[in-house]
C-alpha cells in the first residue's frame, strides 16, 4: 500500500474508531480507551517532522471537536508526538542515521511494550490532568491514568496481533 494512502487510512480509521466507538466506552467510571494515539506509534519516522506533528495535532483536534473538549487531546497527542524520537533513541538505541529505517514491527516485544506503555502513560497523565485542570483530584487523575492506560494497551496489542501479517 502506498505510504500516503496508508497514513490517510490510518488517520481516518483511528479518528472514526475513537469518536464513534471508543468515546462511548466508560467502564467503572475510570476506564476510557484512547486508541487514536496509535497514530503516533505507527507513523513512519522521517527527517521532516512537521507533517507528522501537524497530522498528530489535527487528529487530536478532531477528537476534541467530537468530544466537546477544549484542545486537551490535541495537546496530549502533540506532546507525545514531539518526544517520540527521544524514546526511540533511548529504548531502541537508534542513531540519527538509523531513524529513517526504523520499523516498530521489526523490534522485540519487550522494547515495543516499553515504548508504547511509556508514551501511553505520558499521554493519559497529561490528558487527565488537563481535563481535571490541576492536581486537586490527584487520586482521580491517577486512577483514570492507570486504568485507561492498561485498557488502551490491551486494545493496542490485541489489535496489532489481529492485524499483523503472518508469514507462512
Amino acid at each position: 500500500m502506498n505510504k500516503t494512502l496508508y497514513i490517510a487510512f490510518l488517520f481516518f480509521f483511528l479518528l472514526f474508531l475513537q469518536v464513534l466507538v471508543l468515546n462511548n466506552v466508560l467502564f467503572l467510571g475510570y476506564i476510557n480507551p484512547y486508541l487514536y494515539i496509535a497514530f503516533v506509534f505507527l507513523y513512519p519516522v522521517r527527517n521532516n517532522r512537521f507533517p507528522f506533528l501537524f497530522l498528530s495535532f489535527l487528529l487530536g483536534l478532531c477528537v476534541d471537536a467530537f468530544s466537546n473538549l477544549g484542545g486537551v487531546n490535541a495537546f496530549s497527542i502533540l506532546f507525545i508526538a514531539y518526544i517520540r524520537v527521544f524514546f526511540i533513541r533511548t529504548i531502541f538505541r537508534k542513531t540519527s542515521s538509523e531513524l529513517s529505517t526504523f520499523n516498530l514491527k521489526l523490534e522485540t516485544f519487550d522494547k515495543v511494550f516499553n515504548y508504547v506503555a511509556l508514551l501511553t502513560l505520558i499521554h493519559h497523565f497529561l490528558l487527565f490532568t488537563l481535563i481535571n485542570f490541576g492536581f486537586s483530584n490527584f487520586t482521580n487523575v491517577l486512577l483514570n491514568t492507570i486504568f485507561s492506560t492498561v485498557f488502551t494497551l490491551i486494545l493496542y496489542f490485541l489489535g496489532s496481533f489481529i492485524f499483523s501479517k503472518k508469514d507462512s
